[in-house]
């Protein structure tokens, strides 16, 4: 049997992480960098002089121009944390390199945290990848199906109709044989209104759409380009049909990875972070070893996220 070459990438070793970003220089070294790739540039008034300070252990950065102070993580996803950025690109590792998903309990454990710091400290790297995968968009040979975050509860609603079900769509871009390219995760109903906004905001032309004939996916390739469409029923039969292999196989590593680190999430509320992660990774495979540089680039780039929008930043399908 042959090796899949990127199953089988050596990614980032621990060993490698430690001596990249072992300890606090070197991160602030990189978060330095990461920041002003051309140099420091004063936020408020753009000149390139400064001087440099701490308070505490956290570094500053005063303009020589005008005097503006700012800290290196001002600015920033880590702005106001009280860990260190070690802490920080140690998250950041295992939330990369694990081909499963890390639980917030297990972060606790590896970084030394409460659960509440690994369960934030989570979340705004989950935030992250999603604001990185948000316009995400497909061409060529796509295969799109239905599928639900979480099951039916005792006594509840039996079905698709369960209260514990929040309904998704998966959307695969393939090579012309089948081999998976990219994936496009959404916490969306299967309604006609919501899978036409789907196609405009995810898939672009050249496209041919293969679908199982949902109404909701006919209603969606009207202007879509080719539509291909297979109506297969339901049962084992209909995830072993050959036009939907690749799909069927990113559903089946996605719930996999999810069972195998949660007992349970709140689905509507967290669910598109969850996706995103896997969306992240699975769009990032083919270069293991440069996941981390570049979602700690994200970081440093994107608008500081504090608790209460993480834990209120639920989103309307």
């Amino acid at each position: 049997m042959s090796m899949n070459r990127v199953q089988f990438q050596p990614g980032l070793s621990m060993a490698e992480f430690e001596r990249r970003y072992g300890t606090e220089e070197q991160c602030e070294e990189a978060v330095r960098a990461w920041r002003w790739p051309q140099g420091f540039s004063c936020p408020r008034c753009g000149a390139g002089k400064r001087t440099e300070f701490r308070r505490g252990a956290l570094l500053y950065l005063q303009c020589a121009a005008c005097q503006y102070q700012c800290s290196l993580i001002a600015g920033t996803i880590f702005a106001s944390s009280k860990l260190t950025l070690k802490t920080w690109f140690l998250a950041m590792h295992l939330l990369t390199k694990a081909k499963t998903n890390v639980s917030a309990l297990e972060l606790m454990r590896d970084l030394g945290v409460s659960y509440r710091s690994a369960w934030l400290v989570k979340h705004k790297l989950l935030e992250t990848m999603r604001l990185c995968e948000e316009f995400r968009q497909l061409s060529g040979r796509v295969e799109i199906d239905d599928s639900y975050l979480g099951g039916e509860r005792v006594g509840g609603k039996p079905g698709r109709g369960s209260e514990n079900k929040v309904p998704f769509v998966a959307a695969v871009q393939t090579t012309e044989d089948g081999q998976a390219v990219r994936v496009c995760l959404a916490l969306r109903p299967f309604t006609n209104a919501s899978m036409t906004e789907f196609a405009a905001r995810s898939l672009v032309r050249p496209l041919t759409l293969v679908s199982d004939g949902l109404p909701c996916f006919t209603a969606m390739a009207a202007d879509a380009g080719v539509h291909d469409r297979n109506v297969t029923g339901g049962g084992a039969a209909a995830a072993k049909h050959p036009k939907f292999k690749a799909v069927n196989t990113i559903l089946g590593n996605l719930k996999t990875a999810l069972r195998g680190a949660y007992k349970a999430f709140n689905f509507s509320k967290y669910g598109h972070r969850y996706l995103a992660k896997f969306q992240y990774r699975f769009n990032r495979r083919f270069h293991l070893g440069a996941m981390l540089r570049r979602l700690a680039i994200a970081v440093v780039r994107c608008k500081p996220c504090p608790e209460r929008v993480i834990r209120a930043a639920e989103i309307a399908a």
